[in-house]
């Protein structure tokens, strides 16, 4: 179901497609320029959302940024909480306001990264401004592959 929601709204997330691997796909905007690939997270019957919870890696040639980790959580974030993103037992702490986190140095960007790669799942956790835990679920089938993609699209843009 989560594949067929990512294949269905590829248009509105970037003008080409580059493949779905597994539970990623792999996009790029040539108008940007930006590439990248994008997990959606599991949904979890009942549980309520303010928005749709997704964690992408992206590259901007033009900026000279790769391997960018962002992901929009399904429910804004308490203000000054500590958000945790856990990869096969490995902990980063992001930062992050709104309904936004991301990594805050390129370290924790390779980082986490690297961990995805090999990784079956990771989640992350917060505290919500409304009070309640923040828990969101991310299957990373094809990951690797994903993330690759979305680099050799943008090998050609600048």
């Amino acid at each position: 179901m989560m594949l067929a929601a990512l294949v269905a709204s590829a248009p509105t997330l970037a003008r080409d497609g580059l493949g779905v691997f597994g539970a990623c796909g792999a996009f790029r905007d040539a108008g940007v320029p930006r590439c990248y690939a994008i997990a959606m997270a599991e949904r979890v019957p009942g549980k309520a959302v303010q928005y749709q919870p997704y964690a992408t890696v992206g590259h901007w040639p033009k900026r000279s940024l790769r391997n960018q980790v962002h992901l929009r959580l399904s429910r804004q974030i308490a203000d000054g909480d500590r958000i945790k993103l856990t990869i096969d037992g490995r902990e980063f702490t992001l930062v992050g306001g709104g309904g936004d986190a991301w990594a805050d140095t390129p370290q924790t960007n390779a980082g986490i990264v690297a961990a995805m790669r090999s990784a079956g799942r990771m989640t992350v956790t917060a505290r919500g401004a409304d009070g309640r835990v923040i828990r969101d679920s991310y299957p990373l089938a094809g990951a690797a592959t994903a993330i690759d993609a979305a680099l050799a699209g943008c090998a050609g843009l600048r």
